[in-house]
């Protein structure tokens, strides 16, 4: 992607957010009925729909504009010590809802290992959420994600694991390529652009870490996430 194109893919994003906000302000006022009562039950839920979409189709223009960023030359991190257990902490409180919602649970490991690494502040819990995130959508109902850490050398390993369908491995490379999807697309039964797993790499790379996936059909998904050990 060259220069120009990358110019134009971060004005519409930036143009895309203002409208799409409005959008979901009122849908939500509407949705809560700030002033009064919609009258027809209707009004309100389809209220909700819109609002709903709106944030899907926010979530999809950032992501695209942290990749055109990421994508971008002579991009610089502000990397210093960063406390995972705050980290996590942070993304979990985001991620509720959906957990309440599919009743899936985290299980996290031994929280000594949960030590501080170099990271970007925001990077840091972006890569944590959007793997997260992932594992939520693909974990069955009231299924169990695993998270451990783990000291190799001067690296800190964070896997995340769920208990989906799993993936070839043969697969596994093109996940970390945008806007590619686990599945085929007319049998797939999770939304999503394909830009997380690929957003998650090049912020590690971008911190010095790294990204690797594990996985079988039938076996669940590993995302094993390293960083620089502070």
């Amino acid at each position: 992607m060259d220069d120009q194109k990358r110019s134009f893919l971060r004005m519409v994003s930036h143009e895309l957010r203002t409208p799409l906000n409005a959008v979901i302000g009122f849908s939500e006022m509407l949705a809560c009925e700030l002033y009064g009562p919609l009258g027809a039950p209707q009004y309100k839920e389809y209220a909700e729909h819109i609002r709903d979409s709106g944030h899907k189709l926010l979530t999809l223009v950032n992501q695209i504009l942290e990749l055109a960023r990421l994508e971008g030359h002579g991009i610089e991190m502000e990397v210093c010590a960063e406390p995972l257990d705050h980290a996590l902490e942070d993304v979990l409180q985001q991620l509720a809802p959906d957990l309440k919602a599919t009743g899936v649970s985290i299980d996290i490991g031994d929280d000594t290992a949960l030590q501080r690494v170099f990271a970007e502040s925001r990077g840091l819990r972006t890569m944590l959420f959007n793997l997260l995130q992932n594992a939520v959508k693909w974990s069955p109902a009231g299924g169990r994600i695993g998270v451990t850490a783990s000291q190799d050398g001067e690296m800190t390993r964070i896997a995340i694991s769920d208990q989906g369908p799993g993936v070839d491995p043969g697969d596994l490379a093109r996940l970390l390529r945008p806007f590619e999807q686990g599945q085929c697309a007319l049998t797939r039964t999770a939304n999503g652009a394909g830009l997380g797993l690929p957003i998650v790499h090049a912020l590690s790379q971008a911190m010095n870490g790294d990204l690797t996936l594990e996985s079988a059909p039938g076996s669940g998904f590993t995302a094993t996430l390293s960083l620089p050990t502070a």
